[in-house]
């Protein structure tokens, strides 16, 4: 078995005129709960307005001319009564279940397509009679105005469009407001006939009519059936009634009074209509007797505008009055029938093309086609075959109706078919065979005995045969097929008690009522979107389907040999030919009962032109039918073919859709993993820059001390270098992390360019030549001075670039190229080393990984090319690498680096702090670590600050209330207060003065400038910069500081006495380790001084210090000015420093 074919849910997108139900009056669906809101005396009312059609004193008046008094009277009561008790179950059953004439057909024995055709007789009872009604109207408007009939017409079809677009809101309205004057201008006419004319009741009881001709005059069973036969029409009325009906609000809880005010309503609105339509057929009757009296001609008798000209001629002498009187009352009565029509016709077609084009463009366009189709008719002079037209009519209509009231008052009691009324088409059979069948046999019964086949009685008896015959037939189906056409699968109730639920395909919600699940589209569905849609194939009910009973009715009734043949291409053409046929001779057959009713004589022409014009186009009919079942067959085809595509599509999807949510777990875990990662390194950070500030806080202050032994300056020095190490590598993890984490952020200012590439040559220009290997730096001399980037990232960027090109370069050069063109800053870093192999050009930027070629030896966690990678992308430039396996490698590096045109960043003396200018300045630190907190109050205090300490965040608040301090110095992390609450807390209670840095090891609050609405002024981060620091402060308060004039500064080399100078040889030694740039020499050299002359360590503590800052032209400096070149007796140590440089 194939599996259910998947469609894609596509909002289907109404008009306006659709998505409004005030227009809309939910055709086509459910009348939901909430729209029952008018009391049922409001909705009688309305349904009422239907009665003022003067087509029932123009039928009653044209029986009664044609069969005379006593057939006319007893035709009328015995169709009345029919209709009454027809229309009872009908009414009663529409307002339970809140639908119209279309959807209790659909439920009660017909199926979903089987009621498309009661839906068109429906809609033909509304136009057939809205072309009386307007007929009616125009005579008057020419009786009246004088407008020609044409005229006429138009305009009493146009007027009712606006009226009825607004549906029963309106049309209540107009009834509830014009149902007093017509009823006074109703009986008026009629009391005073009764005062002035007491004979004409004795004439109309004595008339025989035509039939007086024929020497009769009383009872005759033919005349009789041929006027039931005519009042019977009406049987259809009822349908109207329930368009109405449908808003009565029911209420199955109602008990006493509530339910007899229901009982009421209902049937006045429903059964009721006859009863006051017996009364107007009756008064027709009576009005035309009496327009024949007083001179009307026989032809224009049973107009009701005459009949009531002649009436409102008794209310007043004056003919323009009783002119105006008729014209007014017509004019009325016709707008509130007219109304009713055109509105019930609106419904009935949008129910029969919503099921054909499977669209609905609203209720208002139907409203349109129906009156046109009105007008069209009128022009064909509709009372000329009144009788003939609707005696046909009915015979069709009674086989509806008799099927209808069947299943409602014998299936349902009996449990021959369901209690309740489905309408909705997941839920049915396409054709049920209950009704359908039914109607087909009595309609082709009362066809037979219309044309005579079955004898004259019941020719004039037809439509009374139809309804017997359905009615009778109906149960018999229902019994014979158990029921089993009612329900095509079991109507989906699981709803969980929702007032609404929202429809998957047009995402408009209804009540639970009109909703259906469908299968094929996953979901809830509403009638509506349900009945329009073509692309499902029914897919919830595939059994039920039209085609597929047709198939198993015709192995069900004949040879397997026959239905084969018939189930295919040949079957095919002959049904659809047969009801191609069956339509044009339908339509033929009218034209010749309404041309050879005109024309008696020449009715054997007229039948012969007939049948040639049915042949011609029963042979164009046939080509048609051919192409028709070719093209149905290529879209079958091509529908299979596009099925078993969709279901390989959506195999390979559902294959993806599990291959993505593999992916989707494993990405997940990926980012659970990197999160944790993350995580972990933001907490070990924070637990390791807390003591590692300490460490390299004191360090620092050590190495600033002079009252440090030179042979202690190493390794202080060693201590402070191992710190900023581990600080550096702490910073690169972080950094990683920061960067796959999205949280890092760039800090743009303006960087001085030249003195941040002097620094960097410098540096690695020192570190090259220590390693004996040549660096060569190559910069256009148009570099603009001054430009925008973060400074820190791009000197990150060249430093760890340099560090691995000096670092894997044993022999050879390292040059760093810079050029800078169109805000586009170019870096090249180019070795020669052992260069990277192509497999390893794209790894080497991986956490953690080397190249193959690289030494093992070499030190490295292998960060420093993926921080490199990082940052440049997230700076938004790109990095790429050349390199030749043994010849060394080429990194590029290009960023937009946007020149500045003035310059703001000052310079900053790169000498030590000693000390500040101005007032003394009083600092509280809080910390809750005491190293952390020890370290920055002896540094500050060294510096001539005022220093408080507190332990944590109250103590802090507590202290700084009672010394109000200049500056403090505050921790972020600490137990109960943190230093954010503290900062606030402060700000709030009147420290706006105080200027406050945050001091962290979490680096997540690592920011230049706070943001606005912060409490705090500055940041510095753990373990911290001493510059920095200081920096920071400096510029929060404008403190004037005051720099140390120390051995390599701007002023001078230092200035040594006689007895502070080592041996001659010693210094020549230095002079020569120092041209050549053998630091570690130097280093070595300086050892060797100290260990054999303690007593010179201003000495080797200053020359030290020159070299561990890399200042070599200083270190020069100061030798050449004390060297005196008289030791040539001395022994030379060229050989000696030469072997040990090698």
């Amino acid at each position: 078995m194939a599996g259910r074919q998947r469609v894609v849910a596509v909002r289907r997108t109404y008009n306006r005129w659709v998505a409004n139900q005030t227009l809309e009056d939910y055709a086509l669906r459910f009348t939901a709960r909430k729209a029952r809101r008018w009391s049922p005396s409001r909705v009688a009312n309305t349904a009422l307005g239907s009665i003022s059609f003067l087509a029932l004193e123009a039928i009653g008046g044209s029986i009664t001319l044609g069969y005379g008094f006593t057939n006319a009277v007893l035709a009328i009561l015995a169709g009345a009564l029919l209709i009454f008790a027809s229309a009872l179950p009908i009414s009663y059953y529409a307002s339970k279940y809140g639908v119209d004439m279309d959807l209790l057909t659909r439920g009660a024995g017909f199926g979903y397509i089987g009621s498309t055709i009661t839906s068109l007789i429906y809609a033909s009872f509304t136009f057939i009679f809205f072309a009386i009604e307007a007929a009616i109207m125009a005579t008057a408007l020419e009786m009246v105005v004088g407008l020609p009939l044409a005229a006429g017409y138009v305009v009493s079809s146009l007027v009712v469009i606006p009226l009825v677009a607004y549906g029963f809101t309106v049309i209540s309205r107009i009834q509830l407001w014009t149902q007093p004057l017509w009823l006074t201008l109703h009986a008026l006419p009629f009391l005073f006939i009764a005062i002035q004319d007491g004979d004409a009741f004795t004439a109309w009881t004595g008339f025989t009519g035509r039939a007086a001709e024929a020497g009769g005059g009383g009872f005759d069973l033919m005349l009789f059936g041929a006027a039931a036969s005519v009042v019977f029409s009406l049987l259809a009325q009822i349908g109207e009634q329930v368009d109405f009906i449908r808003f009565l609000p029911y209420d199955p809880d109602a008990r006493g009074r509530k339910r007899l005010y229901w009982w009421a309503a209902l049937v006045a609105a429903g059964p009721g209509w006859i009863v006051i339509g017996t009364i107007k057929l009756l008064l027709g009757s009576f009005l035309v007797v009496l327009a024949l009296q007083n001179a009307v001609p026989l032809e224009l008798a049973a107009e009701p505008t005459r009949m009531y000209l002649v009436a409102f001629q008794y209310v007043t002498p004056s003919p323009q009055l009783a002119l105006g009187l008729t014209g007014l009352f017509v004019v009325l009565s016709q707008l509130k029938i007219n109304v009713t029509n055109t509105y019930a016709g609106s419904i009935a077609w949008s129910n029969f093309f919503s099921r054909l084009t499977h669209s609905h463009p609203g209720r208002v366009v139907w409203v349109v086609f129906n009156v046109v189709i009105g007008l069209m008719l009128m022009e064909l002079g509709i009372y000329k075959t009144l009788e003939p037209v609707l005696g046909l009519y009915s015979s069709v209509a009674a086989s509806w109706i008799g099927a209808l009231v069947a299943d409602l008052v014998v299936n349902k009691p009996l449990g021959l078919s369901p209690r309740h009324v489905e309408f909705k088409r997941a839920h049915l059979y396409d054709i049920n065979p209950v009704g359908v069948g039914a109607m087909l046999l009595a309609t082709i019964l009362s066809m037979l005995a219309f044309l005579g086949a079955l004898g004259p009685t019941l020719k004039v008896c037809a439509p009374f045969l139809a309804f017997a015959t359905a009615f009778i037939a109906a149960p018999v189906i229902a019994w014979a097929t158990r029921g089993e056409y009612y329900i095509a699968r079991r109507p989906f109730d699981s709803w969980n008690g929702e007032e609404a639920i929202r429809c998957r395909i047009c995402q408009h919600a209804f009540e639970p009522d009109d909703m259906a699940f469908c299968p094929v589209y996953a979901g809830a569905i509403c009638s509506l979107c349900c009945s329009l849609d073509a692309r499902c194939g029914d897919g919830c009910k595939s059994d039920a389907r039209l085609g597929v009973q047709l198939r198993h009715a015709l192995d069900a009734v004949l040879p397997a040999r026959a239905a084969t043949a018939l189930k295919a291409r040949l079957g095919h053409y002959l049904a659809v030919l047969l009801m191609l046929g069956l339509a044009v001779g339908a339509v033929l057959s009218l034209v010749y009962v309404e041309v050879a009713s005109v024309n008696a004589e020449a009715q054997a022409l007229i039948r012969s032109t007939l049948w040639k014009v049915f042949f011609i186009l029963m042979i164009v009919a046939g080509v048609a039918t051919w192409l028709f079942v070719l093209a149905r067959e290529s879209r079958k085809v091509a529908q299979e073919e596009t099925r078993k595509q969709t279901d390989l599509l959506m195999q390979e999807i559902e294959a993806h859709e599990r291959t993505d949510a593999q992916l989707q777990k494993a990405k997940e875990a990926s980012e659970a993993a990197n999160l944790a990662k993350s995580r972990y390194l933001v907490g070990i950070g924070h637990e390791f820059r807390t003591p590692l500030s300490a460490i390299f806080g004191y360090s620092q202050m050590l190495e600033r001390d002079p009252a440090m032994p030179p042979h202690r300056v190493d390794a202080v020095r060693v201590i402070r270098r191992s710190a900023e190490h581990l600080s550096g590598l702490l910073d690169g993890l972080l950094d990683v992390s920061k960067i796959e984490s999205g949280r890092l952020q760039l800090n743009r200012a303006e960087v001085r360019f030249g003195e941040l590439l002097d620094q960097l040559v410098g540096m690695f220009h020192l570190q090259a030549e220590a390693k004996g290997i040549a660096f060569r730096f190559e910069a256009p001399e148009d570099l603009p001075p001054v430009v925008f980037t973060d400074e820190g990232r791009i000197r990150q960027i060249l430093i760890n670039l340099l560090s691995n090109a000096i670092k894997f370069t044993d022999a050879g050069t390292v040059c760093l190229r810079v050029r800078h063109r169109s805000q586009i800053a170019e870096f090249e870093v180019e070795d020669t080393g052992p260069g990277i192999a192509p497999e390893d050009r794209e790894r080497i930027f991986q956490p953690f990984e080397r190249g193959s070629a690289a030494n093992p030896m070499v030190p490295g966690m292998g960060l420093g090319l993926t921080i490199t990678k990082l940052l440049t992308e997230v700076m938004g430039g790109e990095i790429t690498v050349t390199s030749t396996p043994g010849k060394g490698s080429l990194f590029r590096v290009r960023l937009m680096m946007s020149a500045a045109m003035l310059s703001t960043a000052a310079a900053q003396p790169d000498h030590p702090i000693r000390g500040y200018r101005g007032a003394r300045l009083t600092v509280l630190v809080t910390d809750d670590d005491l190293a952390h907190r020890n370290l920055l109050a002896d540094l500050l205090a060294e510096l001539g600050f005022t220093v408080f300490k507190a332990t944590d965040g109250p103590n802090c608040v507590a202290m700084a209330e009672l010394h109000r301090p200049d500056i403090l110095l505050l921790d972020i992390s600490m137990p109960g207060m943190n230093g954010l609450d503290v900062a606030r807390h402060l700000r709030a209670t009147g420290h706006s003065e105080t200027t406050i840095v945050l001091v962290s090891a979490d680096t997540r609050e690592d920011r230049s400038a706070p943001a606005p609405g912060q409490p705090h002024d500055g940041f510095v981060a753990k373990p911290v910069s001493i510059p920095k620091l200081l920096a920071c402060i400096g510029q929060l308060r404008g403190i004037e500081w005051e720099y140390e004039t120390t051995a390599g500064s701007d002023d001078g080399p230092p200035v040594f006495a006689a007895s502070e100078l080592p041996p001659q040889h010693h210094i020549a030694e230095l002079i020569h380790l120092g041209r050549i740039g053998y630091v570690r020499g130097m280093q070595a050299k300086l050892a060797e001084i100290a260990a054999a002359h303690p007593e010179l360590d201003r000495f080797v503590g200053r020359m030290r210090t020159l070299v561990s800052n890399y200042d070599l032209n200083q270190y020069m400096a100061a030798l050449e000015a004390v060297y005196r070149d008289d030791s040539h007796d001395e022994p030379s140590h060229d050989d000696e420093i030469r072997n040990q440089t090698a």
